[in-house]
């Protein structure tokens, strides 16, 4: 998912660099105005006029966009198929940030709590692999968590997380090929609270057995059988979240070449 990680330092890069000329200039005004014109009278000239005039304008900009950014929502674009059905590839959306924890941007330390993730969140997170990569999948084990996936069904703490299809959905992955796969209905047994899954029944699954360490998620693709998630490589350390995706603001079919998905703007991640 985009953007990349190393957007944050050089965003605070920028912040800090904008604001020290800023404050320089401020300091030098106030030498300038109570002892330098008084010692040398007359104005001192300023070879570095344009550096300051371009900090005084984009400092406020970058400090807005730096807040916004960092503890309040951050813009994602959806790369993959691997959340279908639920986000398509070209989706745009945002993902909160604070809901989960404030976290100093770059170290991505927590200095306040806030609630945890639960069962069924779309979550954002840094790929324990590879820092530098943003993944998206929903949680379905906590820390501490018995996990057992077998025939495509997930049982928690020996409890089988209910499943009902209810109809087809076909996958456009690229150069005419359509896969056709089954699309369900799935629910930790919270009320009002559920999401679409898809399974491709001419795919197999084998049975695997997971304990969900401490301080961290089990996390899995909406697109089961087409999902590079905790399945494969393992769980999501807490310092690794980034934030809970809620929302979709735009949305472009780069798949279906069709242009704007108009249907999917303004619409919640459920």
């Amino acid at each position: 998912m985009s953007p990349p990680t190393d957007f944050s330092f050089i965003l605070v890069l920028a912040v800090s660099i904008t604001g020290a000329i800023w404050l320089l200039d401020i300091v030098w005004r106030l030498l300038k105005k109570h002892v330098i014109t008084v010692r040398y009278k007359g104005e001192p000239r300023n070879r570095f006029n344009w550096v300051i005039e371009y900090a005084r304008v984009f400092f406020p900009v970058l400090l807005v966009v730096f807040v916004l950014r960092s503890f309040v929502v951050e813009p994602f674009r959806i790369p993959s198929g691997s959340m279908l059905p639920t986000l398509e590839i070209g989706d745009f959306i945002l993902v909160n940030k604070y809901e989960y924890g404030i976290r100093l941007p770059v170290l991505n330390k927590k200095v306040v709590e806030m609630d945890e993730p639960d069962y069924g969140d779309v979550m954002v997170f840094r790929f324990p692999h590879d820092d530098a990569v943003n993944f998206i999948k929903r949680v379905v084990g906590l820390p501490g968590d018995s996990i057992v996936y077998e025939n495509k069904t997930i049982t928690v703490n020996g409890q089988e997380v209910a499943q009902n299809v209810i109809g087809n959905y076909v996958i456009n992955s690229g150069s005419n090929s359509k896969i056709q796969t089954d699309l369900l209905v799935e629910s930790f047994g919270v009320e009002n609270q559920f999401h679409q899954i898809l399974h491709d029944t001419r795919r197999t699954s084998r049975t695997l057995v997971f304990k969900v360490p401490e301080n961290t998620y089990f996390v899995l693709g909406d697109n089961r059988d087409y999902s590079n998630d905790s399945r494969f490589w393992g769980f999501v350390p807490e310092q690794n979240i980034i934030g809970r995706a809620f929302f979709i603001w735009f949305s472009w079919d780069s798949a279906g070449d069709s242009g704007v998905n108009w249907n999917r703007i303004a619409a919640a991640i459920e």
